[in-house]
């Protein structure tokens, strides 16, 4: 475990045993990269697309390239980029790409990563292809649920831009 990713204060999965989680010392592999998830997917499920990219943009800078973490983060930053093209933009073709990158990132990354249903992500964003509208009113579950998000989400954001 890398230092700089612990952060004693982020708790357990609400649900399952997830890669990242270590049952046995009752801690994730990398903490921060969990807090990250959790404001990100919380914020996506509110749609509040940007502050989510933001969320997982700040984490995937602390793992080097190639590295699972960074596939899996660098993914979701795609996933809310490509939501902020459809929703606020309506751009169809910007969504499709970014999704198409995406999911490469995703590719042999397990399916249940520090809590994120990557399996659903996978089939909605494959959907999305060729129906944009797959991804209307879709959340990201997170521990077999789909948080949203509180003003402590929206803090945490805001706080990654100072």
């Amino acid at each position: 475990m890398n230092d700089h990713t612990r952060d004693p204060t982020v708790g357990p999965p609400i649900s399952g045993n997830p890669t990242g989680w270590n049952p046995e010392t009752g801690d994730w592999e990398h903490a921060t990269l969990r807090r990250a998830v959790i404001h990100g997917v919380r914020l996506y499920n509110s749609g509040a697309f940007h502050e989510s990219h933001d969320c997982f943009e700040s984490e995937w800078y602390n793992y080097g390239s190639g590295s699972t973490e960074s596939k899996f983060l660098h993914g979701m930053v795609q996933v809310a980029a490509g939501a902020y093209k459809h929703e606020d933009f309506e751009d169809d073709g910007g969504m499709r790409s970014l999704f198409r990158t995406a999911l490469q990132y995703f590719q042999n990354v397990p399916n249940d990563y520090y809590g994120v249903d990557l399996l659903d992500v996978r089939t909605v964003l494959t959907n999305a292809l060729t129906d944009p509208t797959a991804i209307e009113g879709w959340q990201v579950r997170l521990d077999e649920r789909r948080p949203e998000a509180t003003d402590a989400d929206f803090a945490y954001a805001e706080s990654l831009e100072h």
